[in-house]
């Protein structure tokens, strides 16, 4: 008798993590917590701040009179940000378990989970897999808004001024509106998809995929708690830019260790595999 073909299995469902609930100021709390973090480490706190400033101080030098260089680099700077802070979310980690905070452990977190590919084959490359599709979504927004202004604007756009004078300040052109309208539907999924992804795939072993439909779900749960959190992070970082940078050398330990602890309050981890470090072996 030939055998029945058998049904077609299908994949397994990704698991998401339970979203647990907040109050609904609690992104407030979380800027006393990533606050009190920068103190306890202060240091290699600000020491992430400055370099970020110093960084984008350089990139506003060289792109200065050429303003598609500079969008392009505004908007890479604030994308990749959250991967850039993924030893304050380290740091930030040690000090809730009562380990040392050290050079080492910045060192360790960005070099050494690749040596133990074997025991997780996942580890390393997750982190910079979603870096990759960040920068990927930054390249989309500036191509899409130079399209807009391209064709739209009365002139051509080449310097900062061009865009104030025939953008900001035109008279009878919703074009700035516009632009900022496109700006916001192109952040929304990307601060949905990153909210809690980058301490997430740093804490536990888990997929892009996994992290980022983890990071929707807790948009989706708490949308208000999410926007206050999403115009807080906005607000403080143009704080930063309109300092001349000078802000940043605080805003960004201070938003990078607030966000570990968004990431601890919204997130149910228990039972996800831990991430294990290089010295580490595994349960």
């Amino acid at each position: 008798m030939p055998n029945e073909p058998h049904p077609p299995t299908s994949a397994p469902a990704v698991f998401l993590p339970e979203v647990r609930a907040i109050a609904p100021d609690q992104p407030l709390q979380w800027l006393v917590l990533g606050w009190k973090d920068m103190a306890r480490a202060p240091w290699l706190s600000i020491g992430h701040g400055a370099f970020m400033a110093v960084a984008g101080a350089l990139l506003t030098w060289l792109a200065h009179d050429r303003f598609w260089l500079l969008v392009s680099a505004i908007s890479g700077f604030l994308v990749i940000a959250p991967v850039l802070a993924t030893s304050l979310y380290a740091m930030s980690r040690a000090m809730e378990r009562e380990e040392a905070v050290n050079f080492q452990l910045l060192v360790s977190t960005w070099t050494q989970w690749q040596l133990k590919l074997k025991a997780q084959p996942d580890s390393y490359w997750s982190l910079i897999r979603f870096g990759m599709l960040l920068a990927i979504a930054a390249t989309g927004w500036v191509l899409t808004s130079s399209a807009l202004i391209t064709l739209m604007a009365p002139v051509p756009i080449h310097t900062p001024m061009d865009f104030v004078r025939h953008v900001v300040l035109a008279k009878d052109n919703y074009l700035f509106e516009l632009w900022l309208a496109l700006g916001g539907l192109m952040a929304a999924p990307m601060f949905a998809s990153s909210v809690v992804s980058m301490p997430m795939l740093l804490d536990s072993r888990v997929g892009v995929f996994q992290a980022v439909l983890t990071s929707w779900k807790t948009v989706l749960t708490h949308p208000a708690q999410m926007a206050l959190w999403a115009f807080l992070i906005m607000g403080f970082s143009l704080l930063g830019f309109f300092s001349l940078f000078l802000g940043l050398v605080f805003v960004v330990p201070m938003l990078g260790h607030a966000s570990w602890h968004a990431y601890r309050d919204l997130i149910d981890s228990s039972q996800l595999p831990e991430r294990l470090c290089a010295e580490e072996t595994p349960r």
